[in-house]
């Protein structure tokens, strides 16, 4: 059968080559056979253009905008985001203090070092961790000591606190978190420190939050590919053939970019190892997931037990006062009585 993606890029093989190759060699038959026959179906219909390829695989993403090879690719969508024209100097290595088990929802992290000194972090989630603000803001800041330290190593006395540059965390979301969702009709959102009081200071560090689950509802909304970034974000997120037809139709220079990604698909065992590894990584993730889910809860239903507490504290103690109060009329009513008493004798 021929897809309509196979009619605009011929190199894509069909389902009988895919899996007479499979079958053919013994050790991709065996991780064809060992995944469940819904998986056996996504993989043959990314390999044959029955869906698109996700560009947000992370060895995809790397191979297509690779800072390194292609730097002209990040630096358009930066410089999109950023609203402000990007040209990447060089990739830094990424070693900050992240927590380890924390690399299980990430598809991709890239540290980058523009042409002015400042730095971006390029972050692919592929499920929203729980506190995104709070571990931007961490990661934030790591970038920025790691900057204040090289800085200052490099020009020992002549360091001044005006060479340290801007930090930006870019964070795109495959799927975001329910916070997000309170905000339809926004898939990007742009944050930064600022004063109550209108003063201008510059506190460096720089925040964009992109929900490409949001963006896709608005798309299918639509149908309509608006604008630059708009094409981007469809490239990296979307797998329905006919949007990505209308894209390349709007968009010819995104062509090339799809032909690059079709002639990696042509290689089926590093497609079949890709797709292991993508499978390994979302069962992480789905664990993950629940376990910061489920945390969350329970931290809910801390606060609401503690809260309760406070409450019951507080009307006992009520209570005790009430006691006390209705002791002490007690105690004027026996004396009274006896009074009675006394002068009746």
């Amino acid at each position: 059968m021929t897809t309509v993606l196979r009619q605009h890029f011929p190199m894509i093989p069909d389902r009988e080559e895919v899996l007479s190759e499979i079958h053919s060699r013994r050790e991709l038959d065996m991780i064809f056979t060992h995944w469940t026959q819904e998986q056996q179906q996504l993989f043959l219909d990314y390999c044959t253009g029955v869906r698109g390829v996700k560009l947000l695989y992370d060895q995809f993403f790397k191979e297509i905008i690779n800072p390194d090879s292609t730097p002209e690719r990040l630096e358009e969508i930066l410089s999109l985001l950023l609203e402000t024209r990007i040209k990447i100097l060089k990739v830094l290595p990424n070693d900050s203090a992240r927590i380890a088990a924390e690399t299980s929802l990430l598809i991709l992290d890239i540290v980058v070092q523009m042409e002015d000194g400042s730095i971006a972090n390029v972050e692919i989630q592929r499920i929203g961790y729980a506190f995104p603000g709070q571990r931007s803001a961490c990661y934030s800041a790591d970038l920025l000591l790691r900057q204040y330290k090289r800085l200052k190593g490099e020009k020992g006395k002549k360091f001044s606190y005006r060479d340290i540059k801007k930090v930006y965390t870019i964070v795109f979301f495959e799927k975001s978190i329910h916070q997000f969702h309170q905000f339809q009709n926004n898939y990007i959102h742009h944050m930064k420190q600022q004063s109550d009081t209108g003063i201008q200071i510059d506190l460096l560090q720089e925040y964009v939050f992109i929900t490409l689950d949001i963006f896709r509802k608005k798309l299918q909304n639509k149908k309509v590919i608006e604008n630059r970034l708009e094409a981007w974000l469809t490239f990296l997120c979307e797998d329905d053939p006919d949007t990505i037809l209308a894209l390349i139709k709007a968009y010819p220079d995104f062509e090339k970019l799809y032909k690059e990604v079709y002639e990696m698909c042509r290689n089926t065992e590093r497609m079949m190892r890709l797709f292991s590894k993508e499978l390994e990584e979302l069962d992480k993730n789905t664990v993950q997931y629940m376990i910061d889910e489920m945390q969350d809860t329970i931290d809910a239903q801390k606060d609401t037990i503690d809260s309760q507490k406070d409450t019951i504290d507080s009307q006992k103690d009520t209570i005790d006062s009430q006691k006390d109060t209705i002791d002490s009329l007690q105690d004027k009513i026996a004396q009274l009585e006896q009074l009675l008493k006394t002068k009746k004798g």
